[in-house]
């Protein structure tokens, strides 16, 4: 059976080649080893030069992570979110949602960097980047920014660019930190209700259960299927009752626990919608319905069309 599209790292250096007209060596970071993980960052400029027509990104899950700095006209689709960008935008995308950038003007600029999750293994405090805000579930990190804040990040990109050209021993440590650096930038610009800092147990219940969610997703195969189902599925295996996993989510998310899990089925409903060729029955199996009807009523519920319609 037909699985979702990734790009894995190889697809997109081939991509990359191609568009800068470059062998893989020539564009590979120096010094670069299995042990630090992956990184590596690139003009816009440059490759919208070489690709001109072909510019467009796919609209798949990418296998790893991606910062982006993009000065011009555009439009981000984001999961099933529709972002139009007027002049500047920063934008974090995550190996487990989908998205798609189309330029709408022929002046583009700006830089974006690549980079793996074992890229930041020697630092502990971030060696799960998805417990970072900005790569949280739920969160659609693409911001327009204004001159003053694109030029001080496209400063930060300079710095980036200028040491991975070095010979320094511990440039790739010092990169960390300025990816870190823009990480912090985007989380900066994030509601300041999704960056809670606290540490109590019922932060951490609402940490547990986010990431129990996220562990079936993506769903990759329509053999695949959803475990857990229900807010009492998530408190059972959290060893919790399901009044205090709602009482905890809804004090710190605003929503409850079966808000939560409708909406992450919802999300990934529409990107399965978009993005494959699977039958809507395929898809109600895989998002843990048992019967397609009672799949087909929840999405208009939630969305106001029915799966075809939404597909069309």
């Amino acid at each position: 059976m037909e699985k979702t599209s990734y790009t894995s790292l190889e697809d997109f250096y081939r991509e990359m080649t191609a568009k800068l007209g470059k062998d893989l060596e020539s564009i590979f970071p120096k010094g670069l080893h299995k042990d630090i993980g992956h990184f590596n960052v690139f003009d816009i400029a440059q490759t919208i030069e070489r690709a001109k027509m072909t510019s467009e990104m796919p609209y798949n899950r990418r296998k790893y992570y991606k910062i982006s700095l993009i000065r011009g006209k555009n439009r981000a689709e984001y999961a099933d979110k529709v972002i139009s960008i007027q002049q500047n935008a920063l934008l974090f995308a995550t190996p487990k949602v989908p998205y798609h950038w189309i330029p709408e003007s022929p002046e583009q600029s700006g830089s974006f960097c690549v980079f793996t999750e074992d890229f930041f293994i020697k630092d502990k405090s971030y060696n799960n980047l998805e417990y970072l805000p900005i790569f949280q579930p739920g969160a659609v990190p693409v911001f327009e920014i204004d001159d003053d804040l694109a030029n001080e990040i496209e400063h930060l990109f300079t710095k980036i660019k200028k040491e991975i050209e070095s010979d320094y021993v511990y440039k790739y440590d010092l990169i960390r930190n300025y990816v870190l650096e823009l990480i912090h930038y985007g989380q900066k610009l994030q509601p300041a209700a999704r960056i809670s800092t606290s540490n109590d147990a019922s932060m951490r219940v609402v940490s547990l259960f986010i990431e129990l969610l996220e562990r079936q997703f993506p769903i990759e195969s329509p053999d695949q299927r959803l475990q857990l189902k229900t807010a009492k599925d998530y408190a059972d295996r959290l060893a919790v009752h399901v009044n205090y996993l709602n009482k905890k989510l809804k004090e710190n998310t605003g929503k409850t626990t079966t808000e939560f899990i409708a909406d992450r089925v919802i999300q990934e409903a529409k990107i399965l919608l978009r993005q494959t060729k699977w039958n809507v029955s395929e898809i109600s199996y895989a998002l843990g319905f048992e019967e397609i009807a009672h799949f087909s009523n929840f999405f208009k519920r939630k969305t106001a069309f029915a799966p075809l319609e939404f597909r069309s």
